[in-house]
């Protein structure tokens, strides 16, 4: 159990942040088998077989996350790969900016990296951070941009959810529900840990706090003196992230933006190829891709290309106006 001690202060710096990079990271151990319950399944069964038709060679992003079961004292990730976000909300392009601006002393002393990547990392640091910032890129594009507008949307209701639980009742209410392994008592966050134990000061730097929909049932604490101390915990309602939720074609859609488009949204939950849409809707695949252009002018779709198909997928002002109309 790890005993983490808040002065006023450290209350009073208390805040929430998301973080791309580090959701890359977490995806990555859910397919390297952190996924023994299934939460993930249907996603996993999707970006194994984009990753798998890709042509870049993933091993060097891989190798640097250890597996399940494989976890030494502490996290076992290389300090360097995803430290705590210092803004709200950074774009995965400003993460990596900070990934490549890693000074070379930290990376020569990290002890966490395998010894099929640790030559290469101290012999030149700047230039296999520049590839490996690449190979997140590509990642990316394929395992996690599809799927990027309803992650988003999770995270950030937790975290509005998070905030009013704070002005209702200050710190403790904050953390009373956050998760089982965490519990708040007169100042002190105790978190269950299987190798750490003792207490920890934040030193009037406070906590970050950043949901992630890739570590349940974990949470993950960053506790050293490099950052902010950080705890990343799994959001509420990440049991239903990727339930499938067909969303019927409402007469109010249809009537605001035809029924072929009001159609195509519909079966828009997980990334889609324009022929794949064609054939579900009985449009023409020509006229589902006129569709779909004029969606993703109005910024109701977006596409992602996978190999020869481009794949086209909800935004998150497509799921607010589907939710919107459903409600009504």
């Amino acid at each position: 159990m790890i005993q983490i001690e808040f002065t006023t202060e450290d209350v009073a710096r208390t805040r929430f942040a998301l973080s791309p990079l580090w959701e890359v990271v977490a995806s990555v151990r859910v397919l390297k088998g952190a996924d023994e319950q299934g939460l993930h399944q249907r996603w996993t069964r999707h970006v194994r077989r984009e990753l798998a038709g890709s042509e870049l060679d993933f091993g060097p992003l891989f190798d640097l996350v250890p597996a399940p079961g494989r976890l030494p004292r502490g996290s076992g990730l290389p300090s360097f790969l995803c430290p705590p976000p210092v803004t709200p909300l950074p774009s995965l392009a400003v993460e990596l900016a900070g990934l490549r601006a890693t000074s070379p002393e930290l990376i020569r002393t990290t002890s966490d990296v395998p010894p099929e990547r640790i030559d290469a990392l101290r012999a030149d640091p700047s230039a296999a951070l520049g590839r490996l910032s690449e190979l997140i890129e590509g990642y990316w594009e394929l395992a996690l941009a599809p799927y990027w507008s309803r992650i988003l949307a999770l995270l950030e209701s937790d975290i509005a959810y998070r905030a009013r639980r704070l002005v209702e009742g200050g710190a403790q209410h904050l953390f009373a529900d956050l998760d089982p392994q965490v519990t708040w008592d007169a100042g002190t966050l105790q978190l269950a840990h299987r190798s750490v134990h003792g207490p920890r000061g934040l030193d009037s730097r406070g906590l970050l706090l950043v949901p992630s929909v890739f570590v349940w049932p974990r949470i993950f604490s960053v506790l050293g003196e490099t950052w902010q101390p950080a705890l990343r915990y799994p959001p509420r309602g990440v049991g239903t992230l990727w339930s499938p939720r067909p969303v019927p074609a409402s007469e109010a859609l249809c009537g605001v933006l035809g029924r072929s488009r009001a159609l195509l949204l519909a079966e828009l939950a997980f990334p889609t190829a324009t022929v794949d849409l064609a054939r579900r809707t009985g449009l023409t695949s020509g006229g589902a891709s006129q569709h779909l252009t004029a969606l993703r002018a109005a910024g109701l779709v977006s596409a992602h290309r996978s190999g020869r198909k481009v794949l086209y997928v909800r935004t998150r002002a497509a799921e607010t106006l589907l939710a919107a109309a459903e409600s009504n």
